[in-house]
């Protein structure tokens, strides 16, 4: 009733004023929307700068992930690595001219500016350094694939985070794509028994070969098999990887990185029968048509964003570091021709 009433007085306030009434709206409502998040960004040396800005800062678009807005960005960049160093003037340029984001000279100048933080530097070995004034200044902060460039330096990022009382999270934007999405919410195959992932696994010298690229194709596994992984085996040869985990329970999941071959999928094994990402993808569809038109980043996007709105992380730092001791028991399985390893050998070796 008090709504209402109010509702009123400030429809009459405007007609005295002579301006226009809108009939039925209930503007004390509208008054309390929060303002956009402003979002700032470190590292403008990935494409994901640009599809991150375009779904966050135009409203226009059918796929805007609304609730945040990129302001400010420290450019950064790793002169060593031809994936930074070749893009970054391009992307800094698109970013300042066509989105007005401000560019800023240093992460703690950054930080006064924002409520959280993207790092989305390209270069997984810069990370750890530069998320350390972001825990400073106590700022949540989303951190892209690759969450570090080492399990050594994951596990620190960890320690920092929560002695600092931050919250964050990383995750490749894969594990929140339409197809995997689908397929991890389609319970029709019953109980996931196990599961195979596939997809592009370029190598770049600067990184161990899975942490680069083929961090995608775990992500996905993990977001179908959850944590759990016990024993790690990796098949290396000059055209692919092939990397097999048996599970604590008993399960195997199997992701295949294909150096040529640029295309994703999965497939899970259930319960009650066998479906594939592009059956699971084409059923959802049908469901929600509106769906061709998103972007395949909107689930991250919209992923991070929540969190930020929450506070609480869709993947756990425990879930992270594991995945990070998985690829990293792969480079070990390679260095040993294929040996078995185990995730446990790995957080040991790190811990001496």
């Amino acid at each position: 009733m008090k709504t209402r009433t109010n509702s009123r007085i400030i429809q009459a306030v405007l007609a005295i004023a002579g301006l226009p009434v809108l009939l039925g709206t209930t503007l004390p409502q509208a008054a309390t929307q929060p303002p956009p998040l402003r979002l700032g960004i470190i590292g403008l040396d990935t494409s994901h700068v640009l599809r991150f800005t375009e779904l966050l800062n135009d409203p226009s678009r059918p796929d805007h992930v609304p609730g945040a807005r990129i302001i400010a960005a420290f450019k950064g960049g790793s002169p060593d690595m031809e994936q930074s160093a070749t893009r970054i003037e391009r992307f800094t340029a698109e970013v300042r001219d066509k989105w007005k984001v401000e560019l800023v000279g240093s992460i703690e100048e950054l930080c006064r500016k924002v409520d959280a933080v993207l790092l989305l530097s390209v270069d997984g070995r810069a990370h750890l350094s530069q998320v350390k004034p972001v825990f400073a200044a106590k700022k949540p902060v989303f951190i892209d694939k690759p969450f570090a460039a080492s399990f050594r330096d994951a596990r620190e990022i960890v320690r920092l985070a929560r002695e600092s009382g931050t919250p964050f999270f990383s995750s490749s934007s894969r594990r929140f794509s339409a197809e995997i999405e689908a397929l991890k919410n389609n319970r029709s195959y019953g109980d996931v028994l196990g599961a195979i992932t596939y997809g592009p696994m370029p190598i770049d010298r600067t990184h161990p070969d899975l942490f680069w690229y083929g961090i995608h194709s775990v992500e996905s596994l993990y977001a179908l098999m959850g944590p759990g992984c016990e024993t790690v085996t990796r098949t290396h040869t000059a055209g692919a990887d092939v990397v097999t985990c048996r599970w604590k329970d008993g399960r195997i999941g199997t992701m295949r990185g294909n150096r040529e071959d640029r295309n994703y999928g999965a497939i899970v094994f259930g319960s009650k029968g066998v479906m594939s990402s592009k059956d699971a993808s084409e059923e959802a569809k049908k469901a929600e048509a509106n769906k061709e038109a998103r972007s395949g980043y909107y689930g991250g996007v919209s992923a991070v964003v929540k969190f930020f709105q929450t506070r609480t992380p869709p993947v756990s730092p425990e879930e992270t570091l594991e995945l990070i001791a998985f690829m990293e028991a792969a480079e070990i399985s390679k260095a040993r021709n294929g040996a078995p390893v185990t995730i446990r050998e790995v957080m040991q070796q790190v811990s001496q």
